[in-house]
């Protein structure tokens, strides 16, 4: 069931991908609305990532209606890619910071990269997100004297700089232990429960049980919605809410 006072941040119909000329997604519908928390997943080369790159310009649309924030991603200008990855945050697995930068220079240059002028407002906003990532004590410090978790919190401090409407997490928890990945999950979560939606890829089962969210399947050129597979109750789910009431007046 779908919320129809939600707002729509992501909406395809019926897009084909190719790669090289090798369609590598077709007939796809997803959609993403404000605040929602997605995960992709599939097996190595399925799409997932396909799919994200295709949010940020990075990969065309062939085919099909698709649109995120409001640009048409099957026209959308090459002059008009940058405002639109501004409004987008992307967590990679290998994490890509700078490695001869500190923490903050790491997030200061991200700033000044996407026309933040004022040095104060900008050292107010990096403040502002190592303490949302639980790293403000480490601003100091080069990529290589932190973990691999403490690097992808950096990560996430910088996808969150410019207050993204969506964050796009390509697998974020493969690198990392399972206690240190389910950090992460939980951080991004507590994100989105501020209204900015997640989409996030991953190879693994169990947090999508560990942590409910929409589940998207890509599986033979095709996606699809699977999210009853793995149980995971929507609040606006009446149907499960109804069998609950049931199974209540039963006992």
């Amino acid at each position: 069931m779908e919320n129809s006072s939600a707002v729509r941040l992501i909406d395809y119909r019926n897009v084909t991908i190719n790669q090289q000329e090798v369609c590598i997604l077709d007939g796809i519908d997803f959609h993403l609305d404000a605040g929602e928390f997605v995960y992709l997943i599939g097996k190595v080369g399925s799409g997932k990532t396909s799919l994200l790159k295709t949010f940020y310009a990075e990969l065309e649309v062939q085919e099909g209606e698709a649109t995120v924030l409001g640009y048409n991603m099957r026209t959308i200008k090459r002059k008009h890619i940058p405002a639109l990855r501004r409004k987008l945050g992307i967590v990679f697995q290998d994490f890509q910071l700078l490695i001869d930068r500190t923490v903050t220079e790491n997030l200061d240059f991200v700033l000044r990269a996407t026309g933040w002028k004022d040095k104060q407002a900008r050292a107010n906003r990096i403040t502002e997100v190592l303490e949302l990532v639980g790293m403000s004590t480490k601003g100091y410090k080069l990529p290589h004297q932190l973990s691999g978790g403490e690097q992808q919190r950096i990560v996430i401090a910088r996808a969150i700089l410019n207050n993204p409407q969506i964050i796009l997490a390509d697998e974020p928890t493969g690198n990392l232990d399972t206690e240190t990945g389910k950090h992460i999950v939980e951080l991004l979560r507590d994100i989105s429960s501020r209204g900015t939606a997640v989409v996030m890829t991953t190879h693994n089962q169990q947090l999508l049980r560990d942590y409910p969210g929409i589940v998207y399947r890509c599986e033979n050129h095709r996606i699809e919605d699977i999210t009853r597979e793995y149980n995971i109750i929507s609040p606006l789910n009446s149907e499960h809410q109804e069998m609950v009431e049931d199974d209540n007046n039963n006992q």
